[in-house]
């Protein structure tokens, strides 16, 4: 009897060299000598969606390997300077933004001025409880392509989004055709949430609070990769930070265990691991990206930092009270003018500015990032940054236009979710249709923290951010 080949997503060398083909090219490199070597030999490209090919190929494995290593000394090569990669060729009737271009707007949503201003352990309950709605309301489309997602809502009736995703209602065969995440349905259709069930988008916000609990802000990259040694499941990673834990376990260290044969460096991995670092740092955005910076080695480079620099900034800044335009600036101040990611923030801040139909923004993003995966920051950000923009402000608009623009929902719907409870301020300003099926409670394979409540998890984090 013969045994299946173990399908092992994110690190089989015959599935990563498609994706640091991709990589390598967005970076300005010429790649086509190799990509055409692979493809001789009956290499396939990146799977699309998965974390592996549906069909094994473990007979391509010393071809993918060796390709690897020739891509790595390829990658140490700085691009010709003529390269222009595909994600900074951003042109469209909207321009590319710019100093001034992001109009005078409210920043409120139409959620009005607290007489008493909300203290920061109330800010901090209700980014918890905006990132775990967020992130939920994201999980069962979690893979989907845009078209999927807008055609299952619109089958509920729920096209603009404006509550959980169902499938009371939705047909069978377009069920068929666009299947709920596998692994999300049975806990975050409306019918089903009891609760917040365990995610990745959940888990590092609690593992960087621990973090700070054991080594406080001045931590280095090595206490990082300690802690995930000692506390973080290896099952429970994915995509660059699965690369760099099996990096860890084969002796390499940081930060070079963000760049070896590691294809997913600029993917959206470090940002969703920044919240604690922007919420422990009000009114500090640079010093919030600094420390971010510091966690977002071990796993990424480039845009993949300065993702995780960005939103731990616009997080410092909101937890002061700011808008949310006054926020998505102070971020913007963490992130180089030069870099890829600034160029798409800003013009994902314009487009959203000046369209009234947020379907339409979205629709020009995908055109614009359509040379990116899925799971890479750059299109990610420019979701998150031009649902906040849209939004104004309000809680709801900004997590379900977040959700609603695709890519990596439930992450871009933790993110916006986060930023919008610190804007709203209080848990009671959050509509409680959000919060109230999330019960207080969390589920998570980090020790210590199953089933904690989201009023400990602030209270917590409150005493991170007091400390010096």
């Amino acid at each position: 009897m013969t045994t299946a080949p173990l399908r092992l997503t994110w690190v089989q060398p015959e599935d990563l060299i498609g994706h640091e083909l991709r990589q390598l090219a967005l970076e300005g490199h010429d790649v086509s000598a190799v990509e055409s070597r692979w493809r001789a030999a009956g290499g396939h490209p990146a799977p699309e969606r998965a974390g592996a090919s549906n069909s094994p190929a473990p007979e391509l494995r010393t071809v993918a390997i060796q390709l690897m290593q020739e891509l790595a000394e390829l990658s140490r090569t700085p691009p010709p300077l003529s390269a222009r990669p595909a994600c900074e060729a951003i042109r469209t009737k909207f321009g590319s933004g710019g100093p001034g271009a992001q109009p005078q707007v409210s920043g409120r949503g139409g959620v009005g001025e607290a007489k008493n201003p909300p203290t920061h352990l109330h800010r901090l309950h209700a980014s918890w409880l905006g990132r775990a709605a967020g992130c939920l309301l994201g999980k069962p489309v979690e893979k989907l392509p845009l078209e999927g997602i807008r055609k299952l809502a619109r089958a509920a009736d729920n096209w603009p989004i404006r509550t959980w995703f169902t499938e009371q209602g939705v047909p069978q065969d377009l069920l068929h055709t666009y299947p709920w995440n596998k692994r999300s349905a049975k806990t975050s259709l409306a019918e089903n949430i009891t609760g917040m069930p365990e995610d990745d988008d959940l888990n590092y916000p609690l593992l960087n609070l621990r973090l700070l609990q054991r080594h406080g802000k001045s931590f280095t990259t090595t206490d990082v990769a300690k802690l995930w040694l000692d506390e973080l499941p290896a099952g429970r990673t994915f995509t660059a930070e699965r690369v760099a834990y099996r990096n860890l376990l084969d002796g390499i260290e940081p930060p070079h265990t963000a760049r070896h044969r590691n294809p997913f460096r600029e993917w959206i991995g470090a940002l969703i691991r920044a919240d604690v670092h922007g919420w422990t740092n009000p009114g500090q955005p640079l010093r919030a990206a600094e420390q971010a910076r510091r966690d977002a080695r071990l796993t990424h480079t480039g845009n993949g930092i300065h993702g995780a620099e960005f939103i731990a900034a616009v997080l410092s800044e909101a937890a002061t009270g700011a808008d949310v335009h006054r926020s998505i600036e102070a971020g913007l101040t963490a992130v180089p003018p030069d870099a890829q990611l600034h160029r798409a923030i800003t013009h994902a801040r314009r487009l959203a500015a000046t369209t009234a139909d947020f379907d339409d923004v979205v629709d020009e993003l995908h055109r614009v990032h359509a040379a990116h995966h899925w799971v890479h920051v750059i299109p990610n950000t420019a979701a998150i940054t031009a649902a906040l923009t849209h939004a104004d402000g309000d809680f709801t608009h900004s997590i379900t236009r977040a959700v609603s623009a695709g890519w990596d929902t439930d992450s871009n719907g933790a993110t916006a979710g986060s930023v919008a409870g610190l804007i709203a301020g209080r848990p009671d300003r959050i509509p409680a249709h959000w919060t109230a099926p999330l019960r207080n409670h969390l589920s998570t394979t980090v020790a210590g923290f199953d089933g904690t409540g989201f009023d400990t998890l602030a209270q917590l984090t409150l005493r991170e951010a007091e400390r010096s």
